[in-house]
């Protein structure tokens, strides 16, 4: 991948909905777009929110959380040349964002590295049961770049009927193991 093909896509993470500095679940260390107005309390604001507003900014704040600090720190980048554009040119960004598919735009929650792959992935690894959704992230997280290319293929190229199975045998591999079993899988 090239060096700068991330940068869109983390560009537009950042747009997911930018938060206020003061809201309980803003994102540490990206900063908010510079207000046109004056800013209401972080309560209020809170208060004011729905349900499924609050459930999506829970949700984006675990994910931060859950992301690797060099990932962290790629979306601070990310964030910083975002505040530095000119306002067209990030309200550009933002309707770009805004058009793509839900689960392209919920798959950058995942972070840079994963979030660039996912929607290959997602055939192998988009409804894995609760009880999986740690060791396979785990999983994920530990491979590099050439590992998610060989991974993606497979899920493309797996039927339906056999995810389970592939997604099973995966997890059941030691670490050492997995590069071996990628490349026999690609290689079929």
């Amino acid at each position: 991948m090239r060096k700068t093909e991330w940068l869109l896509p983390v560009l537009l993470l950042a747009l997911v909905a930018p938060l206020q500095a003061a809201t309980p679940t803003a994102l540490p260390g990206i900063p908010a777009p510079p207000p046109t107005v004056q800013a209401a309390p972080a309560q209020p604001a809170w208060a004011s929110q729905s349900a499924a507003q609050k459930r999506d900014a829970r949700a984006r704040y675990a994910a931060w959380q859950a992301l690797p600090d060099s990932e962290k720190q790629r979306l601070r980048q990310a964030a910083a040349a975002l505040a530095a554009m000119p306002p067209a040119q990030r309200d550009a960004l933002r309707a770009r964002f805004a058009g793509m598919d839900q689960m392209h735009r919920d798959a950058w929650l995942l972070g840079p590295q994963l979030g660039v792959f996912y929607p290959r992935l997602q055939p192998l690894l988009g409804f894995v049961p609760e009880a999986e959704r740690g060791p396979v992230m785990a999983l994920l997280r530990a491979l590099d770049a050439t590992e998610l290319e060989q991974l993606s293929l497979i899920s493309l190229r797996t039927p339906p009927q056999e995810r389970d199975a592939v997604r099973a045998q995966l997890l059941g591999l030691a670490p050492a193991q997995r590069g071996a079993w990628l490349r026999e899988k690609v290689g079929r």
